[in-house]
């Protein structure tokens, strides 16, 4: 506009009192038996953004915004490959503070048991005797899903239950850190009370 920042008194970076959220929007539910893990391809097709006083419940509104919403309780399925076990453990410990009840993987239910984190055991594979995954996620028993992969692509068990939770449009959580941020915008969401932890506010609003 013919002025420097300078000239406009703005001689410092900002501070914001907010924080944003900037999060990827992918088209993985129009391509049915598609597995949802990420390569080094672009695939995203748009971006959202949420915006609040705290990183949490701004991570909740972008998670929205790309059209999930995070459960403030229920079950929650914790399925993680070895490096990440013991990253998982603080995960899984507050989700059940948080009061789901959580349901793993053989490999990943040895860990919690071993650490003293209830979990009720499961199998990513058919006929065993452990309930089947893919059962749970079609008759709608689960309400959220950490999962780190093993193996990648829907020719794999694995695979195939990650699109059919992407199908019904249960959130699926595949890294450490986006599960560290799903559980503090669950937190937060929970100490905030659910009628009013979303509040909307115009962009000006924010500074």
């Amino acid at each position: 506009a013919g002025a420097s920042l300078a000239e406009q008194g703005y001689t410092e970076d900002p501070t914001p009192a907010h924080v944003s959220v900037k999060e990827a929007v992918f088209p993985f539910i129009k391509f049915a038996g598609v597995d949802i893990v990420l390569g080094p391809e672009m695939r995203s097709t748009g971006e959202v953004m949420g915006i609040d006083e705290s990183f949490g419940l701004a991570f909740a509104k972008s998670a929205i915004a790309t059209g999930l919403s995070l459960p403030l309780s229920g079950n929650a399925l914790v399925s993680v490959n070895d490096p990440d076990k013991p990253r998982v453990l603080p995960i899984a410990r507050e989700l059940r503070e948080l009061g789901f009840k959580l349901f793993a993987t053989v490999g990943t239910h040895d860990v919690l048991k071993a650490a003293g984190i209830p979990s009720v055991v499961v199998s990513k594979q058919a006929g065993a005797p452990e309930g089947f995954l893919l059962d749970l996620i079609n008759h709608g028993v689960l309400d959220l899903l950490i999962n780190t992969p093993v193996h990648y692509g829907a020719a794999w068990e694995e695979g195939r239950w990650r699109a059919a939770a992407t199908a019904r449009h249960l959130p699926l959580i595949t890294t450490i850190a986006g599960a560290q941020a799903a559980v503090a915008a669950i937190r937060e969401m929970k100490a905030r009370g659910a009628d009013r932890a979303l509040g909307v506010r115009a962009l000006p609003d924010y500074g």
